[in-house]
């Protein structure tokens, strides 16, 4: 629905509403009108405490003896009042009555009814576009409102009297048409509907002149046409007027005048013979177009445009257009114009001759291309030490590209339609003279393309040697073939990377790690770029020395060598050595049991931590002595009543012992002064089984377990100590 017509609607409803004036007093019962038709009014209202019924009394205001009277149920809120007066006011007063049939409370309100419903006389379509409507008047009625539906697609317009035109509409369609008449009290009921088809559409015309006296005419097809009418005649009226019915899109007039102006007017009927819209074009044919056109450009950049003289022809107009939409034109009087041209440009040139008459038709077109732009301003990347990327912009008339690195070792080409090509291939720290040139099938490849320099990275250096110039110093040989570069060598390992910067052939890595597996790589760096890293060489440091080393004398002549685990190494060699010997172990484990020990000998310790490749690192430490020998000859003697004395023999004077006397009635010690081999211990239960052990004391007064033990019976006689009877040594489980 257009804006015009809605706005009418809503001015109809704004007067509907004000019609609904509602008199009640404050009472809080209220009545409502929701719908009015010629013939009927909807209302509602409120429900009323107390109230049992409801009385609805229309009253035709001006009309004499006209009225209506209603009783409702409480459970009753709206109600419809037929058989009402066309176009009629009434006035409707609504009452909640009790059970008693006393009124509690009204309300009042003031509606007038729609017009009578109008009958349609006719609908036609003049217009594909429209339908108009005739009917007759219906009084009281202040405007209509035509509909047109379609299927789901209504339109609807708002008129003032017969006939009436609802626009918008689509050709060649069937509308269902209903009218409806309207003041302010609301809208009849749509009247029985009539079924009109809306005529064909115009077909479009076009139209050309082939030569200097004939016009041709084409259009495309019409929705439901089944054949057209095309009609010609000069548009200054003189002759006479061609039609031509025809079932095609199409039709030539052949036999015009040249350089006359003609109108072609065209419709389309229907299967019913009926005609739709018309539609009206005019075309021109004279003078004859100009002949053996040739075109050629110049070393300026000019387009040279020439032809042969036309009979008739009194001057000559050239339209250069090119591809872009640009046009332009030259007016002589001579057979030849000069146009400026540009690089990848097609032109296309027409020839027209002119005279008193007019124009002549259009002859040939010619088009001409010039030769493609060269790319500007063209990047090259360097992509690798012998692969470079050049990318440049897409440039007018160019179908192919072709790019071109040329050196003193060789030359190298890429052809690719895309507006980038990587060279590949080329020799590494080597200065490329690189161009781009464009090609199109039209005119070739555009040879005067300018060109840049590039210069490839430096190549990849080749390594020759690692040595080892320290424990954690490492120097890196290779061979050297690149111009100004700059040389970086990288060990990556899990220790973590190093590196060392050089201009010459070598290069120090220092601060390594022990322990640790390296790869090491050589790049060459210089303004150009940067090369490909060098093949990588595994580089291995030797391992670490443990950081702890514990000895513990198991016995007389074996002792225990723990040590922590050194990063790298494999296996151990341990090595305990003195001038009375040489005890040694290798190992997989970081534990060692060394045998061969002498007593009281201090030992010079060392190790070797080994890889699994055989580097070795030689680990010292601080030096290690050995315990003092145990005493030989362990006797108890009975001491009095109630004493024991363990005698032995010393390894050395200087050396202090320990005695111990285990029994299950005590246990007793004893430490005699320095140089003493004998030891009393008195008041030592009688009757028990004694385990008797001397054992060297160290300056921390410690004892040792390794040494023999031997076992005694102590008898009583009496309460004193009788015989001391020795028993044999103690196994080691009894320790």
């Amino acid at each position: 629905m257009r804006g015009s017509e809605r706005a009418s609607l809503l001015l109809v409803g704004l007067h509907l509403h004000s019609l609904r004036v509602v008199f009640s007093t404050n009472t809080g019962f209220s009545m409502s009108i929701y719908d009015v038709t010629s013939r009927s009014i909807y209302l509602r209202w409120s429900k009323f405490s107390g109230a049992s019924s409801y009385r609805v009394t229309a009253t035709a205001v001006n009309t004499v003896g006209h009225s209506l009277l209603a009783h409702f149920s409480d459970g009753t809120l709206k109600s419809t009042l037929t058989s009402l007066i066309p176009n009629t006011v009434y006035a409707i007063q609504a009452e909640a009555i009790d059970k008693n049939g006393i009124t509690l409370a009204e309300t009042r309100t003031m509606q007038s009814t729609a017009p009578d419903v109008p009958v349609i006389d006719q609908a036609y379509s003049k217009l594909s576009s429209s339908i108009t409507v005739e009917w007759r008047a219906v009084p009281g009625a202040t405007g209509y409102l035509l509909a047109a539906q379609d299927g789901d697609s209504c339109i609807e317009t708002v008129v003032t009297k017969s006939p009436g035109t609802v626009m918008g509409l689509e050709p060649a369609t069937c509308y269902r048409i209903t009218i409806r008449s309207v003041n302010a009290g609301g809208k009849s009921r749509p009247s029985p509907s009539r079924k009109t088809t809306t005529v064909l559409s115009a077909p479009i015309l076009s139209a050309s002149s082939p030569s200097c006296d004939s016009i041709a005419v084409s259009w495309k097809a019409v929705y439901m046409a089944v054949g057209f009418s095309v009609s010609l005649m000069r548009s200054d009226g003189l002759g006479k007027m061609l039609k031509q019915n025809t079932t095609n899109t199409s039709f030539i007039f052949s036999n015009l005048d040249p350089g006359t102006l003609y109108t072609i007017k065209a419709y389309a009927w229907n299967a019913n013979g009926l005609p739709g819209d018309d539609f009206t074009y005019n075309q021109r044919t004279i003078p004859c177009a100009p002949g053996n056109v040739s075109i050629e450009d110049d070393e300026h950049g000019n387009l040279l445009v020439s032809w042969f003289r036309v009979n008739f022809g009194h001057y000559y107009v050239v339209f250069v257009k090119s591809d872009d939409g640009l046009e332009v034109y030259c007016n002589t009087s001579h057979t030849q114009c000069l146009f400026q041209s540009d690089c990848g440009f097609t032109y296309f040139v027409s020839v027209f001759a002119y005279n008193n008459a007019g124009q002549s038709p259009l002859g040939d077109v010619f088009n001409y291309t010039t030769a493609p732009c060269c790319p500007s301003n063209f990047r090259a990347v360097l992509v690798s030490s012998d692969t470079v990327e050049v990318s440049w912009a897409p440039v007018r008339g160019a179908e192919m590209y072709e790019t071109k690195a040329a050196s003193w070792r060789g030359t190298v080409l890429c052809n690719d339609t895309a507006t980038a090509c990587t060279l590949s291939a080329l020799r590494c720290n080597t200065r490329y003279n690189v161009t781009v040139y464009s090609f199109s099938e039209a005119r070739g490849s555009n040879t005067s393309c300018a060109s840049k320099y590039v210069t490839t990275a430096p190549c990849s250096p080749e390594i020759k040697n690692i040595s080892k110039e320290a424990l954690s110093v490492i120097s890196v040989h290779w061979q050297s073939n690149n111009e100004e570069a700059t040389y970086i060598v990288t060990a990556r390992g899990e220790a973590g990377l190093w590196h060392c910067t050089s201009s010459g052939n070598s290069c120090t890595l220092i601060n390594l790690p022990c322990g640790s597996a390296f790869s090491v790589s050589v790049i060459a760096r210089s303004p150009a770029g940067q090369s490909l890293p060098s093949y990588s060489v595994p580089l291995e440091t030797a391992p670490c020395c443990p950081n702890d080393l514990t000895l513990t004398q198991v016995t007389q002549s074996v002792t225990n060598v723990t040590w922590s685990v050194g990063m790298g190494a494999h296996t151990y060699a341990t090595t305990l050595e003195s001038p009375k010997g040489q005890a040694k172990c290798h190992t997989l484990q970081n534990y060692c049991l060394l045998g061969c020990i002498t007593c009281g000998t201090n030992y010079t310790v060392s190790l070797k931590a080994i890889s699994e490749t055989g580097l070795t690192s030689h680990c010292t430490y601080q030096g290690y002595s050995s315990s003092a020998c145990c005493p030989s000859g362990v006797k108890l003697y009975r001491l009095g009543n109630n004493g024991i004395r363990v005698y032995w023999q010393a390894s050395e004077e200087t050396i202090s012992y320990i005695t111990d006397l285990r029994g299950s009635k005590g246990n007793f010690t004893c430490s005699p002064s320095s140089g003493l081999s004998y030891c009393d211990i008195t008041e030592i239960p009688c009757g028990d089984v004694y385990t008797a052990v001397v054992s060297p004391a160290t300056a921390k007064s410690l004892k040792f377990t390794f040494c023999p033990k031997k076992i005694y019976s102590v008898t009583c006689s009496g309460s004193s100590v009788g015989m001391v009877i020795y028993r044999g040594k103690s196994s080691a489980e009894h320790v």
